[in-house]
């Protein structure tokens, strides 16, 4: 069955942490979703990982009690550097648990355990950046048990190192928990497949698009299927969360004739929102769905339904911005776009999830590179 997320959560409370802070991840997901419906005030999702630790880090320098901070083995990219010279014993000596969710993880025979290919390399690299980081860490599964003693352990090695502690939890750690407090959406909203299969109807045989990862790229794939079309045009960002629109940004760059489209998500625009002044200039077509969710790890909200992408969008340069909540108007939205000389940001707020069956794509990410690669160098 795994671990329960409510003995889990209650033993930190129990050890004396009290506040919760990450980015959600799939392995994590139960145990996320239960901190979102139990935490309240004291549990914040943050835009990336890096920003997480530095929450943890204000949050002992207030309090002196370390904090729980979750993320998926692919966030310690955006770690590595509040680790290493900010939370280190070296530096500041600031104690905190790491909850890492444990994507691509090979076993002793070399067994890789099937998942996205992003996640092939950071699977195998996972245990050995964290002791080049000099970090102590526990992996944990489904048959774990004593949870109580897992976790007073924890506390006690990051309190007597001043550094981080980590647990490592491999697939299917947490028994089920679903999520309560969801968004519910608006009659009139469009779901994300409705609003990419309009985009693929629109597209025209010279126009690229590079979507983020997540459902966005695989809802691309199937409607680039179920329309009887190639997928030369496409570049999957399938990893790299947050880092779509400055690959279009880099495509014109080499190439201001080409015509590109960005596909990206609410999480992804927060998650590294600093490229947004950077893009302004390039004339690059960013359409952001916006769900209000990280829908492909669990549902857990984001705060894109709090702020105004469009005006800081507009704000950080884009000569043109705009905003479509209803399907009926987004055709007129994607003429606009189109027509847009400049930088051109259209955000589409939609409703959360996904239909069901939703398949991956077929293509290897190697095949995706090269098919895209040819598509670029043959178009005029």
């Amino acid at each position: 069955m795994g671990i329960s997320p409510a003995v889990f959560y209650d033993a930190f409370v129990r050890s004396g942490v009290s506040f919760f802070t990450g980015v959600p991840d799939s392995l994590l997901k139960n145990f996320c979703a239960y901190v979102q419906d139990h935490s309240a005030s004291n549990h914040i999702i943050t835009a990336n990982e890096g920003g997480a630790m530095a929450m943890a880090m204000g949050h002992y320098l207030a309090s002196k009690k370390p904090s729980l901070v979750y993320l998926q083995n692919s966030g310690l990219g955006n770690v590595i550097n509040p680790l290493l010279s900010m939370a280190d014993a070296d530096v500041y000596a600031i104690p905190m648990v790491l909850l890492i969710g444990w994507r691509g993880e090979v076993l002793q025979d070399g067994t890789l355990i099937k998942d996205e290919p992003q996640h092939k390399k950071q699977g195998k690299v996972t245990l050995n950046l964290l002791e080049a980081m000099g970090l102590q860490y526990e992996v944990i599964d489904e048959h774990t048990r004593d949870i109580d003693a897992l976790v007073a352990n924890a506390i006690k090695k990051t309190v007597e190192t001043q550094a981080p502690f980590c647990l490592v939890a491999r697939k299917n750690t947490f028994a089920p928990y679903t999520l309560k407090n969801t968004i519910e959406p608006e009659d009139y909203m469009m779901s994300r497949a409705t609003c990419v299969q309009i985009l693929v109807a629109f597209l025209q045989k010279d126009q690229f698009v590079v979507s983020t990862t997540g459902m966005a790229s695989r809802e691309l794939f199937e409607a680039r299927e179920k329309q009887g079309e190639g997928h030369n045009n496409d570049f999957l960002v399938v990893g790299a969360m947050g880092h779509a629109s400055q690959m279009a940004a880099g495509i014109l760059q080499a190439d201001r004739s080409k015509k590109v489209y960005c596909l990206d998500g609410d999480g992804a625009v927060l998650m590294h929102m600093g490229a947004l002044p950077i893009n302004k200039n390039y004339p690059i077509k960013h359409i952001v769905i916006n769900n209000g969710v990280h829908d492909s790890v669990g549902g857990q909200p984001t705060v894109a339904r709090e702020i105004d992408l469009v005006a800081i969008a507009k704000a950080g340069g884009y000569e043109s911005v705009d905003r479509v909540v209803r399907e009926g108007d987004l055709k007129d939205a994607l003429q606009r776009l189109r027509s847009a000389r400049g930088a051109a940001l259209l955000e589409v707020v939609v409703r959360p999830g996904t239909y069901k069956g939703l398949g991956r794509p077929t293509l290897t990410s190697l095949e995706i590179k090269e098919c895209f690669q040819r598509a670029l160098s043959s178009a005029k």
